[in-house]
């Protein structure tokens, strides 16, 4: 099939997906709305649905598990996929010499309803599915399918916007902004890595990674 037709049988699909995700995460402007974790679902639902339209082969999807570890070679991706990791025990020591307790507070807060912080097998399964679903929607889907209409920035720079903005929760203006702005900058990191190994297995990692060492340090350190 000649390429450029195959992108303009994905172009409409796309677009639905990354929009009605933009809509959703945009309901967080209003930091009590319910509603903005749907995106993850919805972006999801259309990686697979662009999938199905592309048609590709196994080593060219952007969720591969035969590839892992050929991908976990390229150059760079070690290094990179423990950069979120760093950023998390950046983010929490800044943050508590900021806002001392309240800092941690207002991530657990954020993140409580999600997560079952006193059930630790089930926490490492909720931790594990969260990271994976967040990956597919907004690196495998909206940056790995985007980027094949946009330049691959601008898909970078808007996807973490809208998946910052989809993690805005209730606190005092000056917490929400530093937990917003240390999220974007994981966000970009986690795109970077999906764009270097066209993998968001390994983003997920990744992403597992960073937030097992958050919650972890988060309680033995910080509270």
């Amino acid at each position: 099939m000649n390429p450029s037709n195959e992108m303009k049988k994905t172009t409409v699909p796309t677009m639905i997906g990354i929009i009605l995700m933009l809509l959703l995460t945009a309901t967080k402007i209003v930091p009590s709305s319910q509603i903005a974790g749907y995106s993850v679902f919805v972006g999801i639902l259309f990686f697979f649905i662009v999938e199905f339209v592309e048609k590709p082969c196994s080593e060219e999807s952007g969720l591969r598990f035969k590839t892992l570890f050929s991908d976990l070679k390229k150059t760079g991706i070690l290094f990179l996929g423990l950069l979120p990791a760093l950023s998390a025990t950046l983010t929490l020591v800044v943050g508590n010499l900021i806002f001392d307790r309240a800092f941690v507070d207002h991530v657990l807060g954020r993140t409580s309803s999600l997560l079952s912080f006193d059930q630790i097998p089930l926490l490492v399964v909720e931790v594990i599915i969260a990271a994976f679903g967040e990956e597919i929607a907004f690196r495998g889907f909206f940056v790995g399918k985007s980027m094949k209409h946009f330049p691959f920035w601008i898909c970078v720079l808007v996807s973490s916007v809208s998946f910052s903005v989809g993690h805005i929760a209730v606190g005092a203006i000056g917490l929400v902004v530093f937990d917003i702005a240390t999220i974007f900058i994981d966000s970009i990191l986690y795109s970077i890595i999906y764009h270097r190994s066209e993998n968001c297995v390994i983003s997920t990692i990744s992403h597992i990674i960073c937030n097992s060492i958050g919650i972890a340090a988060s309680f033995i350190f910080f509270i």
